[in-house]
């Protein structure tokens, strides 16, 4: 028998819903301008760019902007989907490192500090993504199937995967992989990496499933209340399971470019990655409490903190004031949201 999703409730969390309750319509289109605010501050950055220096706005340095944004944007996409649904995966910046260095050491020879096993190449890119797989599987199991709390075995999963590495690899890095490793990063198209076209495309999807098939506003309906999203017929615990397992493979997936695009797995490969991933996440309005945020937000995110980055490169600003400007970043996004929507209040 097939449901109808009815409630006030659920048909208010996914974006351009109707909304049945008359005193919500402002919230909604003070979200969708809050999407939107983050394309002038872009607009403005990419105007102080130019006068800090000649090179900022030139074709090579744009380029650049957009190939080191590619993981990090593939990675904010996996945490936006999970963060949806109400849970968090911290361990995503771990699958970063683990999954591409499991599949490397697959295919390396014993002499290159592989298991010594030297499968082909294209066996270890497959084993990249079923790593990352495994790992939200498990993630899942524990947390909807177990019902145990998110932040504290994703927490845990993190700390497992990044010992795991940190022995596989001895410490060490690894240098001798197949030019396919480095694929995603160093072959262009239409004169951008593929990894930057990989993840408009994965952005572009899931943008399109969650605002127009059932399934993305699954999502949404989950993470705004999960006993009203069971009660209308959506199969929360199966939905759930699967995005923690998609996010990781995602992640996996993003951990292949950072390797193509420094040319080496190291034992801290992703390390402390996923405070920059959920800076990107909140200053895009994805909201930590699930069921509010939109894609273009999240990617715009990504955007906004890539030329940042680059900018206080540029500026020769030192390295360790860059994680002090991101945390008053995400300050400032909560304080917008706050005054814009409404988050936050009782």
């Amino acid at each position: 028998m097939k449901n109808n999703v009815s409630s006030p409730a659920l048909a208010g969390a996914a974006p351009g819903a109707s909304i049945g309750v008359r005193g919500r319509r402002p919230r909604i289109e003070l979200a969708r301008f809050r999407d939107l605010a983050l394309l002038p501050a872009l607009a403005l950055l990419l105007a102080i760019g130019a006068f800090v220096s000649p090179s900022f706005l030139t074709k090579a340095n744009l380029i650049s902007i957009l190939g080191a944004s590619a993981a990090l944007a593939l990675v904010v996409l996996a945490e936006s989907l999970i963060v949806l649904t109400g849970k968090f995966d911290l361990s995503l910046e771990s699958t970063v490192g683990i999954a591409p260095a499991v599949g490397a050491m697959l295919v390396m020879p014993a002499a290159s500090a592989g298991f010594g096993f030297e499968w082909p190449a294209a066996a270890g890119l497959l084993a990249i993504v079923v790593v990352g797989a495994a790992v939200g599987f498990v993630n899942g199991f524990l947390v909807v199937r177990l019902r145990l709390n998110a932040f504290i075995v994703t927490l845990a999963m993190l700390i497992v995967l990044r010992g795991m590495l940190v022995g596989a690899t001895k410490g060490g890095t690894l240098f001798d992989m197949p030019p396919s490793f480095f694929t995603l990063a160093t072959a262009l198209v239409l004169g951008l990496p593929v990894s930057v076209w990989l993840a408009a495309v994965a952005f572009g999807i899931a943008a399109f499933m969650l605002r127009y098939h059932r399934l993305g506003r699954a999502l949404y309906a989950i993470g705004g209340n999960p006993e009203a999203a069971r009660a209308a017929g959506i199969r929360v615990e199966r939905i759930t399971w699967g995005v923690f397992v998609l996010g990781s493979v995602l992640a996996s997936i993003g951990g292949l470019v950072v390797t193509g695009y420094v040319g080496a797995i190291n034992a801290n490969q992703g390390n402390g990655m996923i405070f920059t991933v959920f800076a990107a996440a909140v200053i895009g309005g994805i909201s930590l409490d699930g069921g509010k945020g939109t894609m273009l937000g999240a990617l715009s995110g990504v955007l906004l903190l890539g030329v940042v980055q680059n900018l206080l490169t540029l500026a020769q600003v030192p390295s360790f004031w860059i994680q002090a400007i991101y945390g008053a970043i995400i300050l400032g996004s909560l304080m917008v949201a706050r005054l814009a929507g409404g988050e936050g209040q009782d």
